[in-house]
This record gives structure tokens, C-alpha cells and sequence, in this order.
């Protein structure tokens, strides 16, 4: 997850956000049941916090949504945005 959240960061990229979380939760999953349930649980606490913060309700349910797929074996590209340069 620590991976994708700085390739968000170095992508600085409109509209990648959803990717990178399926790509966080879909990697961390990969690493078997425990990266499954450590993504879970990163996953709900970075929502939780940015809802305590103000964030949109959409926002955080599009995001959870995003995380779901990605942590149960969907493919991250499926919200891969048009433009994202290949390296990531």
C-alpha cells in the first residue's frame, strides 16, 4: 500500500486517486490473508479519518468501493484513468 500511495503522490495525477487505491488494497491482498486484512483495516482507518476531517460522503464511499475491488482480487485497471503514464 506504501508503494502505490507514493506513486499517487509522485503521479500528481487528476483523476488517478480510485487507481491507486484498488492498486494499494489489490497488492496488499496479493501477500496473502494477513496483507488482505492489514489493507482492511488501513483502508477503514485513512476513511474513517478523512470523514471525521469533512471529506465528502461520496468521496469516502467511492474510495471504500475502489478499496473493495481492488482487496478482493479486481483488477486495479479498472479505474486506471485515460493519460496515467505507464510507469504507473
Amino acid at each position: 500500500m506504501g508503494r502505490a500511495y507514493k506513486h499517487m503522490i509522485d503521479a500528481n495525477y487528476i483523476g488517478a486517486d480510485k487507481y491507486f487505491h484498488a492498486r494499494g488494497n489489490y497488492e496488499a491482498a496479493q501477500r496473502g490473508p494477513g496483507g488482505k486484512w492489514a489493507a482492511e483495516v488501513i483502508s477503514n482507518g485513512r476513511e474513517a479519518w478523512q470523514s471525521f476531517r469533512g471529506s465528502g460522503h461520496e468521496d469516502t464511499a467511492a474510495d471504500q468501493a475502489a478499496n473493495h475491488h481492488g482487496r478482493n482480487g479486481g483488477n486495479p485497471n479498472d479505474y486506471r484513468p485515460a493519460g496515467l503514464p505507464s510507469k504507473y
